[in-house]
């Protein structure tokens, strides 16, 4: 059996996990900052970084005590090296320089979006390689052609926000708490469209041909304040989150269309906190089954987040393959590894 640690302080969760053999999880423990941001509706990055330092030896702790094991039984310490904020990232990445300096233990150093793609390998058998891994978070609107463990080729990105970024603004808009996302599913599931009723907001990059394919959701965040300028009455809270989550879903089948059809690659894994929405869920694997490709993505919410036990799943992989860091080894905000070593 092989134990690994996985370290995970990118951004604002605090996490920690001990998996075995890759793909089963021993314990898992996630210190979430939310409460901490809400008042500034985002991440102030010297808290986040604050808040990390105060929770990660306690997490590293109760995690080693409910999974019964030893450090010296550990194979590997994976780490979140990039991207992420700076501050927090040099959090996790102290930790495992500290466990490893005196355990003896080597370290792989993760990418924090790839550790997101492979998250479901704790809840199914990996793919074969290639897979189109498709973003979608608060940081995060991008499509990956996955080639193996530590080769992503970006595809598509986004030209501005990201769809986490939409639905917290958004929220902010309508007066809803932060972060948006729930928030704004709750309302949109309470609404009944009426028989025939029209969407007040436009199609997104419609002007884009089937070879172009990219995101860009600050557009959709000005048609709605557009819309709620041009009402004389309380906004319907309900029925703008209902168009607002359609037509922002709708650009994700879309674009996931186009990468299919220039890649011919049919394996599809969607990841990231958005995928916690279940009526993105529900419209994703509808339309699996009428592409038709295979869909992946996390069944259980807490693998959408930050998480530790991603980590640990795509150390698994690179320490077989002997990936290893010095204990000099860097973090960055940066996404691309060859720009950081």
């Amino acid at each position: 059996m092989v134990y690994g640690l996985g370290i995970e302080s990118s951004c604002d969760e605090t996490s920690i996990a001990i998996v075995r053999d890759g793909n089963e999880v021993v314990s898992l423990k996630v210190y979430s900052q939310i409460e901490t941001h809400s008042p500034y509706r985002g991440v102030v990055p010297e808290i986040a970084s604050r808040a990390h330092l105060e929770k990660i030896n306690s997490l590293l702790a109760v995690c080693m005590e409910e999974a019964k094991i030893q450090f010296l039984e550990l194979k590997y310490i994976a780490v979140t090296g990039y991207p992420g904020l700076v501050g927090s990232l040099m959090i996790g990445a102290q930790l495992a320089r500290c466990i490893s300096l005196v355990h003896s233990i080597p370290i792989v150093l993760v990418n924090h979006l790839e550790a997101h793609l492979t998250v479901i390998g704790l809840e199914n058998e990996l793919p074969a390689f290639p897979w189109l891994g498709v973003l979608l978070s608060g940081g995060n609107s991008s499509i990956y052609i996955y080639k193996g463990f530590g080769d992503l080729q970006l595809l598509a990105d986004t030209n501005d926000d990201s769809l986490g970024e939409a639905f917290d603004k958004v929220s902010a808009v309508l007066g809803l708490p932060y972060p948006g996302g729930p928030y704004i599913e709750k309302e949109a599931l309470e609404y009944k469209r009426p028989k025939g009723e029209k969407n007040p907001f436009p199609k997104l990059l419609k002007e884009d041909g089937p070879e172009k394919i990219r995101f860009s959701y600050s557009g959709l965040k000005t048609a709605v304040l557009y819309y709620l300028k041009s009402l004389t009455e309380p906004p319907p809270i309900q029925k703008i989150s209902f168009y607002f989550q359609q037509t922002a879903f709708e650009l994700v089948v879309r674009n996931i269309k186009k990468a299919i059809q220039k890649t011919n690659i049919k394996t599809v894994v969607a990841a990231g906190g958005v995928l916690a929405n279940e009526t993105l869920r529900s419209v994703l694997l509808a339309e699996s089954k009428t592409a038709p490709f295979q869909l992946y993505y996390p069944q259980k919410k807490i693998y959408c987040t930050d998480n530790g036990a991603m980590v640990a799943c795509l150390g698994y992989h690179l320490w077989k393959e002997k990936k290893f860091v010095g204990l000099d080894f860097k973090v960055s905000p940066k996404r691309n590894f060859e720009q950081i070593i």
